[in-house]
């Protein structure tokens, strides 16, 4: 799915007859659906996403339609004006994947393939065996040895996919997928795959239509193997284009600091990315050394005045309990981008009277060992009930 070019192949639509205001109305009457594809909050943008798919190979969990909250603790966390958090861990697999995952399965259905495949850090995995499930297909996953987090393999597990712990890990996936899948009967949804990244335009597209078409200043998301970035970008690029927006926010993508071979090239001037050989982060997500879409993305930040930066792992942590801690919830890899916002707000690059949209990737429960240190002992040790009342009525204030 590359190009002689060295880049990787791209889906264009012509929407030169689209007309902005009819769109709308389309897309406002479709919410009222509850079954079928367009109670989906992929395909109710069918026409922005794959106007020429037959809609009876549409496979669909009715991903999409997650929530958008203006959330002022992540404000203040960020210390910028407003950020509005776009929870894509509510997607059923619990992750932003479901919304390209969903285009990319349906499309290999329309084509008749029987067998899927993807290297994964674990949402990949987890997304694709599902649609693999739904659609009654075979389903291989490639996966780094030892590094995806248990709740992500536990998904892949349960919708009966099979799992092969590969040398090389992620990267060597994506190598070996791309050189032999093809003639293994195998049809490749890594994000590779361009019509996975025309399900995952809806992220961007659906955040616009929940703000009236208006969007922030700024959207920030963290970056992996950089289809979120090329997606959104691409989105925000197609809606100004047909009008649907007025005007573009720029992008901001955050990386891991032991991970961030994409934000070294940008920080650095160069156009040629050098891989990291051995990517090191907690976000187990993000923790990718060679990043497949990293041209599109380049691109992307050259066509939205787009930014770069890395954070720690520590950063990411401190972000993740304030999404926490208001009832929201994410993964590490899904916190980096409030993390960098705070970054980039503290070095000047985001003003402090700017808005943020910061996209969170998955769910909460999708990396459970990230959490486990929250246990007290408490928790785990039995409390006779005198003990525990007394211990209760100490914490409750007295009443006036």
């Amino acid at each position: 799915m590359g190009c002689e070019c060295g880049g990787l192949t791209e889906v264009r639509h012509d929407f030169r007859g689209a007309d902005a205001e009819k769109l709308k109305a389309l897309f406002d009457a479709r919410l009222m659906f509850r079954t079928g594809p367009y109670a989906s909050g992929v395909w109710r943008y069918k026409e922005l996403i794959d106007p020429v798919l037959d809609e009876a190979h549409i496979v669909t969990r009715g991903e999409g339609n997650t929530g958008l909250y203006d959330c002022g603790p992540a404000a203040r966390h960020a210390g910028v004006r407003r950020v509005w958090l776009k929870a894509q861990g509510e997607n059923p697999s619990g992750s932003f994947k479901d919304n390209g995952m969903t285009a990319a399965v349906s499309r290999g259905v329309a084509a008749g393939c029987r067998a899927v495949a993807c290297a994964s850090t674990g949402n990949t995995s987890s997304s694709l065996a599902m649609y693999a499930a739904r659609a009654g297909l075979r389903c291989v996953v490639l996966v780094p040895p030892g590094g995806v987090a248990s709740g992500k393999l536990a998904q892949t597990y349960a919708y009966g996919a099979e799992v092969y712990a590969l040398e090389g890990g992620y990267d060597a996936g994506v190598r070996l997928l791309n050189r032999y899948g093809a003639s293994l009967g195998l049809y490749v949804c890594n994000s590779v795959n361009p019509f996975r990244i025309e399900g995952q335009k809806s992220m961007i597209i659906e955040a616009a239509h929940q703000l009236g078409w208006s969007l922030p200043d700024w959207v920030v998301l963290p970056g992996g193997a950089l289809s979120n970035a090329s997606a959104v970008g691409k989105g925000l690029l197609e809606m100004k284009a047909i009008g649907l927006i007025d005007r573009v926010p720029r992008i901001a993508v955050v990386q891991a600091e032991g991970a961030s071979p994409f934000h070294r090239m940008i920080a650095s001037g160069g156009d040629t990315l050098v891989p990291e050989p051995a990517p090191r982060t907690a976000a187990s997500a993000i923790r990718i050394g060679n990043p497949p879409s990293w041209r599109k993305a380049a691109r992307v930040l050259r066509e939205t005045n787009g930014v770069t930066c890395a954070v720690s792992d520590d950063e990411i942590m401190a972000a993740k309990r304030v999404i926490d801690r208001v009832g929201i919830g994410c993964e590490p890899a899904a916190a980096a981008g409030l993390a960098g916002l705070r970054k980039l707000a503290e070095d000047g690059v985001i003003g402090r009277d700017e808005t943020a949209l910061v996209v969170l990737t998955g769910h909460l429960l999708k990396d459970p060992d990230a959490i486990r240190p929250l246990e007290t002992e408490d928790a785990r040790r039995p409390i006779p009930p005198e003990e525990l009342l007394a211990r209760l009525a100490a914490r409750t204030p007295a009443r006036a």
